[in-house]
């Protein structure tokens, strides 16, 4: 597929002040039932139809500006992760089978995730974020597990909302209030109205599960599968490494060292490498069997 053809047909986002008239164009696109999805999956597979291609690109692009807008956060313009997003969507219908049974929503989303995060990793320095994927993943669940615990909190985190949010993603306290200050002050408020004739609210282009019940059946599906591959994947550690991966890592109170060593009659570090060994071991498995069931965007 050339993404010039397909894009040249899109809806234009170019800049800022045009992302309203946007949010109302692709609107009007139709959304397609699970038979049409396929037939035109088909067809673009089997014949090469950018037509069919076309049809299924602007029938999800109302999917990617709800996920670009659940990101919103960052201080960076919507329109640019719209745009990025549009980008993994047109690699995931480049790359969808039909014949797995999958809606093209549940597969695209890895892909539009996969992008729109790209480019907030790339505005964003590494130098500002950190660069371990413990940070990383404190970068993008922040908002959501402070929106879980304290809801009507938007300021500063107060010392048991930070023990709690350093205990759920397993990173030091000071990260933790480190970057809440810096996400601090880039939000804008969610009734801010979009400038056009409709007036539309941001907070009407968020996802939220009462909004779009086929995206809240994705996300479902999605944490079946992440699951799944977790279940499966931990076959291949050996007992008392799974038994120190969970005890660290997946249990709601996790174990010391100073226990688990006692435990095992061990040293505390080499409980440590133990648990270090056991991680990568599964995040490899888990890695590998998503690629495997094209489940993860393969680059």
């Amino acid at each position: 597929m050339s993404t010039k053809t397909i894009t040249s047909n899109l809806p234009s986002i170019a800049i800022e002040g045009s992302l309203s008239s946007y949010l109302t164009q692709i609107k009007k696109f139709p959304m397609l039932s699970a038979e049409e999805e396929y037939m035109l999956a088909k067809s673009w597979k089997d014949r090469g139809d950018l037509k069919s291609a076309q049809k299924l690109i602007t029938s999800h692009l109302r999917l990617v500006a709800k996920i670009a807008m659940g990101y919103r956060g960052y201080g960076l313009p919507v329109s640019e992760m719209v745009s990025e997003g549009n980008i993994g969507l047109m690699q995931a219908v480049k790359k969808f089978e039909p014949e797995k049974g999958f809606r093209l929503a549940t597969y695209a989303m890895w892909w539009i995730k996969a992008s729109i995060q790209e480019y907030i990793l790339r505005s964003w320095s590494l130098v500002k974020m950190g660069t371990t994927s413990a940070q990383k993943k404190l970068f993008f669940n922040l908002k959501k597990i402070k929106n879980q615990i304290s809801p009507n909190n938007s300021g500063e985190l107060n010392l048991d909302d930070v023990n709690e949010i350093s205990k759920r993603l397993n990173v030091k306290k000071e990260e933790v209030v480190s970057m809440n200050r810096r996400l601090l002050g880039k939000e804008k408020s969610l009734n801010d109205p979009i400038k056009d004739e409709d007036g539309s609210e941001w907070q009407d282009w968020i996802v939220d599960d009462k909004i779009d019940q086929e995206l809240q059946f994705s996300h479902e599906q999605e944490l079946a599968q992440r699951k799944k591959l977790m279940d499966d994947s931990m076959s291949i550690l050996n007992a008392r490494e799974k038994e120190i991966l969970i005890a660290r890592r997946l249990s709601e109170e996790s174990s010391t060292l100073e226990d688990l060593s006692k435990k095992y009659k061990i040293s505390r570090e080499r409980i440590r490498q133990i648990e270090t060994k056991a991680f990568e071991k599964l995040q490899k498995a888990m890695l590998n069997a998503a690629k495997a069931n094209n489940l993860l965007p393969r680059t």
